[in-house]
């Protein structure tokens, strides 16, 4: 019989530069493999242009236990700005123990705070767990997307080869 072993005690707060090289740990359980000094300018660039990401971070170590990269954006049909969700991730160690639950709830306050009038999660089609957990929180299944590199920077033979994961 497997036991697990309790959950560390964790807060949740927004992400800093410090945390690069624990983020590229998460991000690679996702199977993105970034390197810390892209994601370092990544996340200037990410949080320069008003989007942030929110981490749970072990109260106890330096420790990152998850992720989850938040967005507001405007749109025009929608009477105000759409909150969304573009990546979660939880370490493998301690999925199923509340760490992915307390940080949708920390992402949909901080989307309310934006004046958001949707939340929005994506996620692989893929990722067929991941889409459990979501409807478990109660988001539905809205809508499909569609994506492709953009003719303008695709080599002809990248264009159908690119990995388009969310």
């Amino acid at each position: 019989m497997h036991q697990r072993t309790s959950l560390p005690s964790f807060s949740i707060r927004f992400a800093q530069a410090s945390d690069v090289p624990e983020l590229a740990r998460l991000f690679g359980e996702l199977g993105y493999d970034i390197p810390s000094i892209v994601l370092a300018e990544r996340l200037k660039a990410f949080g320069a242009a008003g989007q942030h990401a929110l981490v749970a971070s072990d109260l106890s170590t330096d420790r990152l236990l998850g992720v989850a990269t938040l967005h507001a954006t405007p749109v025009l049909h929608r009477p105000g700005p759409v909150g969304r969700v573009t990546a979660l991730v939880v370490d493998a160690s301690v999925r199923g123990r509340g760490i992915g639950r307390a940080l949708m709830a920390a992402a949909e306050s901080w989307a309310a705070e934006q004046g958001c009038v949707l939340m929005e999660v994506t996620s692989n089609q893929r990722r067929a767990d991941a889409h459990k957990f979501y409807e478990g929180l109660g988001y539905e299944r809205t809508s499909f997307r569609f994506a492709r590199v953009p003719r303008a920077i695709a080599a002809p033979h990248d264009a159908t080869s690119s990995r388009h994961d969310e």
